[in-house]
């Protein structure tokens, strides 16, 4: 993954599409992971540190 200063943003594989209920993920920038809800993408962002969204995925994907 090439690191970068903007956002690339992409949507969450695991979305909700019929309902809307999505979000968007950029993890290209160091030092953090940022989180934003798809249906309002200036509603602001949720930021993270790499390995607590790390760990966040795992646990979602452990069920």
């Amino acid at each position: 993954m090439e690191l970068s200063e903007s956002p690339r943003w992409r949507k969450s594989t695991r979305g909700n599409g019929a309902g809307g209920a999505c979000v968007e993920v950029a993890d290209n920038l160091p030092g953090r992971v940022l989180v934003r809800d798809t249906k309002d993408r200036d509603g602001g962002t949720l930021s993270f540190a790499p390995g607590a969204w790390r760990a966040f995925v795992e646990t979602v994907k452990a069920g």
